[in-house]
């Protein structure tokens, strides 16, 4: 008889941190079944994986599913003012994307309600069915040490929220061939204009 030594795997210790390997997906909760579901399909590029009359699931990737929809009957809209998640944001790889997924969804009668150069990002924040917000964002800028920089300037604790900019003249100057560093720069404030103001203007 071969006496045989057991595996041991041994966990890393307690005082070992370890963050999560990446972002999976998350979940709502909605009444609106039907309309949730296609405007995710729709907002997302998304394909549904599976669906039955209570569970939907999505993904636009090789995730097996980025967003999960539970239907229950009946249940209201969301209250925006209510505490809970603000938003959930998506980048996308430039700004040429980004417009075009604007201008394909406009076609689908969705319009963003808060186009805004937040300095770090130009972003398109859209309501779904429910009232749940959605960024649709890229990076202004093109390595993580130019973007942490800019966290840490003095032009971001000035302004931490951003300027609104009106995306069909964002486009119109996108296909004109202006410089990308100046389609990305931070518009100046409105005269008159503080940060809050952009702020409120999102509702």
């Amino acid at each position: 008889m071969n006496d045989v030594s057991p595996i041991t795997r041994p966990l890393p210790q307690p005082t070992q941190t370890i963050s999560p390997a990446k972002f999976a997906h998350f979940v709502l909760r909605t009444g609106q079944f039907d309309k949730m579901a296609e405007w995710y399909r729709t907002v997302l590029a998304a394909r549904i994986v599976f669906r039955d009359e209570r569970l939907c699931f999505l993904s636009y990737d090789d995730e097996h599913h980025r967003l999960a929809l539970i239907h229950i009957p009946g249940l209201a809209p969301r209250d925006p003012e209510t505490a809970g998640t603000d938003h959930v944001a998506y980048s996308y790889r430039d700004l040429g994307e980004l417009l075009g997924t604007y201008r394909r969804l406009k076609a689908h009668g969705i319009l963003p309600h808060w186009p805004i150069n937040h300095g770090v990002t130009t972003s398109l924040y859209y309501r779904d069915p429910d009232n749940n917000r959605v960024e649709l964002q890229i990076d202004n800028f093109a390595t993580p040490a130019e973007l942490d920089g800019y966290f840490h300037s003095r032009a971001f604790a000035e302004n931490p929220v951003g300027v609104t900019y009106d995306p069909e003249e964002l486009c119109r100057r996108y296909e004109a061939g202006v410089p990308m560093a100046d389609l990305l720069r931070i518009p100046p404030m409105p005269v008159g204009k503080t940060p809050w103001d952009m702020l409120s203007s999102r509702n």
